[in-house]
């Protein structure tokens, strides 16, 4: 096996053990869960071509995610991702009948509505659990930017939220 890092089952048990983290990551990116699996897939193809040096390093999760998140972006920039196609107009979303499971779905389709980088810094921030200097050390950014990016983050999906039918009117209404 040509080519392929000396310690590959440390990267097998690496992956084992970060696989359903980094794919529920990926799906807060995406939004799509085939989408989710291609992003990580296509990010661990990358740390396998670097995971002797990545093996050695004090975090590599944070260089995963790091990975995960340039796939994500790189992904989103792609033409044909900014283009939809329909046969016909499609019928409304239907709403689940409990309670938590509409605010989680409405919480992710308003997230969606995001712009990468500050949908990037909210699922950073607020899922990943990482600090204010991680998370822009991830993106590249200042910590001001990721200040700013999560408060205009959470305010747009609290307005856009005060603006979604809550669950007892979709209840009600469909």
């Amino acid at each position: 096996m040509a080519g392929l890092p000396a310690d590959i089952e440390g990267y097998r048990e690496y992956v084992a053990a970060r696989l359903e983290p980094l794919r529920r990551t990926a799906y807060l990116l995406c939004g799509d869960w085939h989408t989710a699996d291609d992003l990580v897939s296509t990010a661990l193809v990358r740390l396998l071509r670097h995971w002797r040096r990545v093996s050695a390093m004090d975090s590599p999760d944070a260089y995963v995610r790091r990975i995960l998140l340039r796939v994500w972006l790189d992904e989103r920039r792609r033409p044909w991702r900014r283009e939809a196609a329909w046969a016909e107009v499609p019928d409304s979303p239907v709403r689940a009948t409990t309670e938590g499971s509409v605010d989680r779905l409405t919480i992710l389709a308003l997230l969606a509505e995001l712009p990468p980088r500050r949908r990037a810094v909210l699922v950073l921030r607020y899922f990943c659990d990482l600090s204010v200097e991680d998370t822009a050390r991830e993106l590249g950014c200042t910590p001001g930017t990721v200040k700013s990016q999560s408060a205009r983050g959470i305010e747009a999906l609290r307005g856009r939220l005060v603006a979604a039918p809550t669950s007892r009117e979709a209840r009600t209404d469909g």
